[in-house]
């Protein structure tokens, strides 16, 4: 896929400081800990999930 052709705003969405975000609001919601995660996917780079990393990932924070 060709990069140039995604939207400007995909790569804020895609942000750590977009994840973040919807990680406290997850961990408000549900109580459970959040994982902010580094992919390695181009697409997404940054994902937000309450399952532990897989070995492929990173863990870059956790919302406790």
């Amino acid at each position: 896929m060709d990069m140039s052709t995604l939207s400007g705003l995909r790569g804020e969405l895609a942000s750590f400081e977009h994840a973040y975000a919807v990680a406290l609001q997850r961990h408000r919601r549900t109580g459970q800990c959040q994982f902010i995660l580094r992919t390695g996917d181009a697409l997404q780079p940054v994902r937000t999930t309450s399952l532990h990393p897989r070995p492929s990932e990173t863990l870059l924070a956790i919302i406790r």
